[in-house]
């Protein structure tokens, strides 16, 4: 087994799959990358049971064969070789070794037969759409993730298919995030699956804001993603997600329309002297005017004022800023919207002129 290949097109493919790598590991050959050399090029895949990302290059002086190779100790030597060098790596016995102009390293290697590939799914629905937006559907929602809840099928995105649309949707109870697209295909039934936290963030990683266009595989008990010579299967995780349309207020229609950065502004300084543990918040509304107050045990207190189109009078809701802020960095538009009904109903966050992306926050009780 041989191949020779020029650093950067070899370092990109690794840095796509080497992140799937944990360092601690159960099994010795899951601190691997499987690498196959054949008669087209080379891929690269990493694995940790639950989320496998595999990347192919082309490469010269081919010389079929497959084996793995320690993945943290290849990405960090191939990151610390000079730029346009040329690397080669030929397997010698149970070694792997690797030339670099006047570097030479010696691998140690385990058998690929040891490693495990999630071989081929049960390939239910597939699903078309441009990369970038992908990638935004995620980036609006993601960080409305449970993160290790009890709940396990909070610790993950749904992604909902249904009408000619799909829907990345994620809560952890105290808040949702939903962000929708259209998509062409006609779908024989409407799909959910529920694709876990380290998928998501593997994905997110991998995705780029270009031109290209990305293949979404549905499985029974997978996802997989294709683009551009990367290949990422997540398994799912088995659960019934909530049902979060039944989580949007209905009747919230004390609306108060405000800019966006005036008030990430405005909240950012208040949030410095709210409760370090509870980081609430109250927002009074009156014509044409949002204050926000913040108290904290100390007894000192913050006060914001921002300007607001609205005509709500006399409506004071207690929000956790923190919350309030990652909704508003997830909504691209220079105003957003806030519907609220009374002091205890939660907050619908969205663009004034759209609801393509909505947030809910539960209300605070100060």
């Amino acid at each position: 087994m041989r191949f020779s290949i020029q650093r950067e097109a070899f370092l990109k493919r690794l840095q796509q799959v080497v992140g799937v790598v944990e360092r601690r590991q159960t099994l010795p050959v899951l601190a691997n990358l499987l690498v196959v050399v054949d008669a087209n090029g080379v891929t690269l895949t990493g694995t940790d049971l639950e989320v496998e990302m595999s990347a192919r290059t082309e490469a010269d002086d081919l010389d079929a064969g497959e084996i793995t190779i320690p993945a943290r100790k290849l990405f960090d030597i191939c990151r610390a070789l000079p730029d346009g060098c040329q690397i080669k790596l030929e397997k010698n016995g149970e070694r792997m070794m690797l030339n670099a102009g006047r570097s030479r390293f010696t691998l140690a290697t385990l058998p690929a037969t040891e490693f495990p590939v999630i071989e081929n799914i049960e390939l239910i629905e597939r699903v078309r759409l441009p990369e970038a937006t992908l990638k935004s559907l995620i980036e609006r929602t993601s960080f409305a993730m449970a993160h290790q809840d009890v709940r396990y099928y909070l610790n993950g995105m749904l992604l909902d298919l249904c009408d000619h649309t799909l829907r990345c949707v994620a809560t952890d109870g105290h808040r949702l995030a939903l962000a929708e697209t259209p998509i062409e295909n006609k779908l024989d039934a409407s799909r959910q699956v529920i694709v876990p936290r380290k998928g998501i963030a593997e994905l997110q990683g991998l995705l780029e804001a270009g031109e290209g266009e990305v293949e979404l595989e549905f499985a029974r008990n997978h996802l997989r993603v294709r683009r551009d010579g990367v290949m990422f299967t997540s398994k799912l995780i088995d659960g019934r997600f909530p049902d979060y349309e039944a989580v949007i207020p209905i009747g919230a229609n004390k609306e108060v329309r405000v800019q966006r950065d005036d008030l990430r502004s405005a909240l950012q300084r208040a949030a410095i002297l709210s409760n370090e543990k509870y980081r609430g918040v109250k927002l009074e509304v009156d014509p044409n005017r949002l204050r926000i107050v913040a108290h904290n045990p100390e007894q000192e207190e913050a006060t914001e004022e921002v300007e607001a189109k609205t005509v709500v009078a006399e409506l004071s809701v207690g929000f956790n800023v923190n919350y309030l802020l990652d909704a508003l960095s997830a909504i691209a538009s220079d105003e957003v919207l806030l519907c609220l009904r009374d002091s205890q109903s939660s907050c619908l966050m969205r663009k004034p002129d759209a609801d393509d992306t909505r947030h809910v926050i539960m209300p605070l009780r100060l």
